[in-house]
């Protein structure tokens, strides 16, 4: 379904709107029940096979602070955070995501999830004494897309380390910003979205309506998590964000000194959607990691949508790079709640890397070109 028409073209070259309810044909019905509030993107669960190599990751090479640790399981926070962690990561014998979980409002807000998730039919389960180290009372859930879900507001405080200046790296990560989520039905996936109280604040689509992916916030930037066209239920990457771009060419620099660059998957560049720089690098298992910064601020009420062209050459990379194959065709498994993964199930509409990657793989084309004209650095490889 094609919003084309309500659109006004920026001088940017991508379309602006007014928010409105994404259509889908097969859509999850909205409960009678309110959704939880979410207040934030809070921290995400890792099923990792060498906890060793994944702690040198990401405490000796990221920075990330270790929040509490045994043989099994690893609690890391970063800079600025004041709840006990933004990641777990945890042994096992299959890389995968066992939650992505969210911080709401209030105490109560644990009930509105449970009546919320139980109308819709999903698997649901609250331990009070928390999943995790370091979380109370907390309500985990097999969202209707497939994904694992935690919601929850009790929580250990802990040191912010802003002001632990002698502690801090060039690369520091001062907060976890967003997840981006893959699944085979973005407007399905958005308007549940939004039934459960998310916006949205940018989106790629085509003249024919196909929506390839969208991104959704509840904290006043651009996302606390995206939905990305794909084979899914996966976990495409987790955010983490840094003050400015020279934090993150100084993470560059460190993996070019411990001969670890091949952990770069793509960037540094900047974004068209969402403005910011970025950089995407790949952990021990596979896991992907972006690590952003400079995106821009959404939370007034009548916060435009910002509409990009699949075929715009630069709604990914602003500037120089390609998107290389396998940022589109790879992610992590997601696990239900007993720890098993979710089948995927495989995206039947246009592939966003089909419609707009040239033959060789990395150079793009515009709508009504043939791998001409329109290449980044694809050309020069």
């Amino acid at each position: 379904m094609t919003r084309r028409d309500d659109m006004t073209l920026t001088s940017s070259g991508f379309y602006v709107s007014q928010e409105a309810r994404t259509h889908s044909d097969n859509a999850v019905p909205t409960p009678q029940a309110p959704p939880p509030d979410i207040l934030r993107c809070a921290y995400m669960e890792l099923v990792v096979t060498d906890l060793a190599a994944s702690r040198q990751f990401y405490v000796d090479i990221l920075g990330l602070y270790v929040t509490e640790e045994d043989d099994s399981t690893l609690y890391l926070r970063s800079t600025e955070e004041f709840i006990h962690h933004n990641l777990v990561l945890r042994q096992g014998p299959i890389a995968a995501v066992a939650a992505f979980s969210y911080r709401v409002r209030t105490a109560g807000d644990l009930d509105k999830a449970v009546a919320f998730y139980t109308e819709l039919g999903c698997r649901v389960k609250r331990r009070p004494d928390g999943f995790v180290n370091g979380i109370g009372d907390s309500v985990r859930v097999e969202d209707p897309l497939g994904f694992p879900y935690e919601f929850f507001f009790q929580t250990d405080h802990v040191e912010r380390m802003s002001w632990r200046y002698d502690l801090h790296s060039p690369g520091e990560l001062v907060r976890l910003d967003h997840f981006n989520q893959v699944t085979p039905d973005v407007p399905r996936a958005v308007n549940f979205m939004q039934a459960l109280g998310f916006r949205v604040t940018e989106d790629i689509q085509d003249d024919e309506g196909i929506v390839y992916a969208a991104w959704l916030r509840r904290k006043p930037s651009v996302h606390d998590t995206a939905m990305t066209g794909g084979d899914g239920p996966r976990m495409h990457h987790i955010c983490f964000a840094t003050h400015e771009k020279h934090n993150i060419l100084a993470i560059c620099d460190t993996l070019g000194a411990l001969r670890r660059s091949d952990a770069i998957e793509r960037g540094p560049g900047r974004h068209g959607v969402s403005n910011a720089f970025y950089l995407y690098l790949r952990d021990p298992d596979g896991h992907r990691v972006e690590i952003y910064t400079q995106d821009y601020y959404t939370g007034d009420p009548d916060n435009p949508v910002i509409t990009w062209d699949v075929h715009d050459n630069q709604r990914r990379d602003w500037w120089g790079n390609p998107v290389v194959p396998s940022w589109y065709s790879e992610a992590s498994l997601v696990l239900d709640l007993d720890g098993n993964p979710q089948p995927v199930v495989t995206r039947t509409t246009s592939s966003e890397m089909a419609v707009t990657i040239g033959a060789d793989g990395f150079s793009y084309t515009r709508r009504g070109e043939e791998a001409q004209g329109e290449y980044k650095l694809g050309n020069q490889l």
